[in-house]
């Protein structure tokens, strides 16, 4: 009987429970330890404090051509991560897609919280939504909570979902079937500690200095992109290109094999053109295919495209056993080297490997790169760069999953960069990490004092945040 639990519960108290729950998930004594733990303080249900029903999204149907390839987002499963949102969209809708899912139109201050996944590390998944995500839409896997800002701050709510009692309370309240779940009605029954004004506005404070950090982290690696802009600039060149070309069968066919219209327009040799080298990724990079086999019982970290950042960082990843990963789980990173997506629509999902995730896996739909004449963040930058982007495109083939193949990507050109130029890059992006990080640390130090005021009290806590974060940041 050894790691065996059992709960004695009266059907008077099973009752008690709208709806009527008899699983015996929701009666496990972590989650009765949970619920007395939050009983010691005065709280308020989420339907109590949002400004209007918590709603689930929609997916537009995929069959009607006009609903995508707009401008407005649309929030997945793989997007949303414990307080942060990758901006690596598979699908944009259209203001007339956007428009059959309206209700659930996002706004500044928006909490988005994932209801349906495979393991209860998925669901219960909570960020805010700032203006850097918006215009933006969510499928039906996830739920929008509009908080009323006149009864408490989004801020501390969205805090609280991601602590181990706001997250412990929705897992606790989802129920397992096929997968996990959890619906509206039960979302609204979430209780929310209504800590002190002065305790929730100092986590607010840490919230919005965390957001400043963010902000100011893609503008230093949107200034590193303008410093390879500036040497690469291919704007001018493709002004006017005819959107036709003709070329003869052996300048054409024979040469590359390729019949497709696309691969033959003008602006591709324009692009070639302007970088001027005879250099290739083959000649500057150095590839690496090996695939490694997970032993079943070892726990591994991941890297999925749903992990990458815009800025080419990496998001929390998912840790699981060997057993459970997918197939394509098959490449070990290192620091330094630099992780290309081969699939066409994920192309921009590049990403550098930072000490933080040595040694984790990444799926075989990356290729793995490194360079000894050009640096890890430019590289980075050159591979998420427009002209890089574009000749990646022109090479990708396929019928029903069109990508770029091994050897298109080794003959593809790539430009050297000079050694001063490569600093200049290397040291904006290196900044921009370092202030993601900062980012990062501040949420996590926030989760963990409200954490703290649960179980030690506000003082304490209030002078735990006071000692890690001074408070002007």
């Amino acid at each position: 009987m050894d790691g065996l639990e059992c709960s004695e519960v009266m059907i008077s108290q099973v009752r008690q429970y709208a709806p009527f729950r008899i699983d015996s998930h929701f009666y496990e004594k972590q989650y009765e330890k949970l619920k007395l733990t939050l009983s010691h303080f005065r709280s308020a249900s989420l339907k109590e404090l949002v400004k209007k029903p918590i709603q689930t999204g929609h997916t537009p149907s995929m069959a009607v051509s006009s609903y995508y390839g707009g401008s407005i987002a649309l929030i997945k499963t793989d997007n949303l991560h414990d307080n942060s949102i990758s901006t690596v969209f598979s699908d944009y809708l259209t203001v007339e897609g956007n428009a059959v899912i309206s209700r659930t139109e996002l706004a500044e201050k928006d909490i988005i919280t994932t209801i349906i996944g495979a393991t209860e590390h998925v669901i219960a998944r909570s960020a805010i939504v700032t203006l850097e995500y918006l215009p933006s839409n969510i499928n039906q896997n996830i739920v929008q909570i509009r908080i009323n800002c006149e009864k408490i701050a989004p801020e501390f709510v969205n805090i609280y979902l991601n602590t181990k009692y706001g997250k412990g309370y929705l897992v606790f309240l989802s129920r397992q079937t096929e997968q996990y779940n959890l619906n509206c009605r039960e979302i609204e029954m979430v209780p929310i500690p209504l800590l002190s004004d002065n305790f929730q506005k100092e986590i607010v404070r840490v919230v919005l200095d965390a957001q400043k950090y963010q902000n100011n982290s893609r503008m230093q690696y949107k200034n590193a992109e303008s410093i390879l802009s500036e040497l690469i600039d291919i704007h001018t060149s493709l002004q006017n290109q005819p959107n036709f070309s003709v070329r003869k069968i052996s300048k054409s066919f024979v040469q590359t094999g390729r019949l497709d219209a696309e691969y033959y327009q003008s602006k591709y040799e324009a692009i070639v053109k302007k970088l001027n080298t005879r250099e290739t990724v083959l000649s500057l990079c150095n590839l690496h295919d090996k695939n490694y086999n997970p032993d079943a019982k070892q726990t591994y970290q991941y890297i999925e495209l749903a992990d990458v950042g815009q800025s080419g960082d990496i998001s929390d990843v998912d840790i699981q056993y060997g057993s459970d990963l997918p197939t394509r789980a098959r490449r070990i990173v290192k620091s330094g080297q630099v992780i290309v997506p081969s699939v066409e629509g994920s192309l921009q999902s590049c990403a550098l490997i930072t000490d933080e995730y040595d040694g984790v896996l990444c799926s075989t739909g990356f290729y793995v790169l490194d360079s000894d004449c050009i640096n890890s963040e430019t590289l980075l930058v050159l591979f998420k760069s427009e002209p890089i982007q574009a000749l990646m495109k022109q090479r990708c083939s396929g019928t029903i999953l069109t990508a770029i193949s091994k050897d298109e990507l080794l003959s593809m050109p790539l430009p050297m960069i000079d050694d001063d130029i490569q600093e200049k890059i290397a040291a904006k992006v290196q900044e921009s990490f370092a202030l993601r990080k900062q980012s990062k640390q501040l949420l996590e130090y926030a989760k963990q004092a409200v954490e703290m005021a649960i179980e030690q009290g506000e003082d304490v806590a209030l002078a735990w945040l006071k000692d890690k974060i001074p408070v002007e940041v």
